[in-house]
């Protein structure tokens, strides 16, 4: 016979679960209605991606009308935001091949490889030393413009676990810079002010661009040529999502384990320091699960419209996502570091204009 104790307690298990399911519920909902409206033309025209637009207006009813959600459903927004986004972006891994990748060969591996690692670097230590951005906001924003727009950045806020409202800020970067470059790369490659051949403009692209719909849109208005390479060099950046994650994985646990180490040391129990430093291992395994992904695209395993049905369904996924973080996101958190993160992000659109545009020239003296 059960207690009144045991009764009271799983009736609580049972309203907090619905309240979740609810919540996730909502969350698909709302996703369901931003893919609509990014689909339409004139949205769907600027390159902004149902991911761009979920988090815009997630951010807007979290802001304006959050108090109209019950309380109940926090957990399934928040499970939205974390759980369902490792999730995400491993199946994110099914819309690249390494076939696609050895297409453009060593020359395209290089300009992404150089692209990523340089803008990793300068947007992090721009953010940190010049703008004085917390280590969290500094990495999003230069990983959002160094890899895949706004899936890199919900990558490595699923890495990180820094807050929501530091998404947004790196997002909206992307979403700023990576707009303007789809309409000013092709005016100054019209204009010849860029010196690139049609190989040279698809690594380029490719190469700088933050989102695969931007640069699929930039770069369809020089030639189908420039547009296929563009796009390949674009995937590839995608793919060096995995290495990089796993390296910031291993870089976050070390500096969390010598921080612990080093307030222990000023408490005076050094001898403890290893009983306050964290335990897990920052590895983002949901990476590896992009690798495998990628692995299965690239040996054929499923049918082409099970993996069209398997990317509609991941990309859906990816806007629950970003419409909860948007959910989550509060204003006043953004202004406070929100021209400062705009600055970074503007010092690394100089930075992948110029410095973009020199890796790029090299890249094609040395393997011409």
């Amino acid at each position: 016979m059960s207690t009144p104790t045991a009764r009271f307690t799983a009736a609580s298990q049972a309203h907090s679960t619905r309240g979740q399911l609810n919540g996730v519920l909502f969350v698909a909902l709302f996703a369901a209605a931003v893919t609509r409206i990014a689909a339409i033309p004139a949205i769907a025209g600027l390159g902004l991606s149902p991911l761009i637009v979920g988090i815009v207006a997630g951010a807007i009813y979290g802001n304006a009308l959050r108090d109209g959600m019950p309380a109940s459903w926090a957990a399934g927004v928040n499970f939205s935001a974390r759980k369902l986004l490792r999730i995400a972006v491993a199946f994110f891994g099914l819309r690249v091949s390494l076939q696609e990748i050895a297409q453009v060969g060593l020359p395209g591996l290089t300009q992404s490889v150089l692209i990523v690692v340089s803008t990793l670097v300068i947007g992090t230590w721009a953010g940190m030393k010049i703008m004085k951005l917390d280590r969290d906001t500094a990495l999003l924003t230069a990983a959002g413009s160094a890899i895949c727009g706004a899936a890199a950045v919900l990558a490595f806020e699923s890495t990180l676990q820094s807050k929501p409202h530091k998404s947004a800020m790196a997002v909206g970067s992307v979403v700023l810079f990576g707009t303007l470059s789809m309409f000013l790369y092709p005016v100054l490659f019209k204009a010849g002010w860029l010196h690139l051949d049609t190989v040279g403009a698809g690594l380029f692209f490719g190469g700088t661009i933050h989102e695969v719909a931007q640069v699929v849109g930039a770069a369809s208005n020089v030639s189908p040529e420039a547009t296929h390479i563009a796009t390949i060099v674009k995937m590839t950046r995608v793919m060096l999502l995995v290495p990089v994650l796993l390296v910031v994985g291993l870089w976050v646990n070390r500096t969390a384990r010598s921080n612990a180490a080093a307030q222990a040391s000023r408490d005076g129990a050094a001898s403890d320091a290893a009983s306050h430093a964290p335990r897990k291992l920052a590895i983002p395994w949901f990476a590896l699960g992009f690798l495998a992904c990628v692995v299965i695209n690239s040996l054929h395993v499923l049918p082409e419209s099970a993996t069209s049905t398997l990317n509609l369904l991941d990309t859906f996924a990816l806007t629950m996502a970003m419409t909860a973080l948007g959910i989550e996101t509060r204003i006043s958190q953004i202004r406070e570091a929100g021209p400062r993160a705009l600055s970074t992000g503007l010092i690394l659109y100089v930075w992948l204009i110029a410095g973009g545009l020199g890796i790029t020239w090299t890249v094609q003296y040395l393997f011409r």
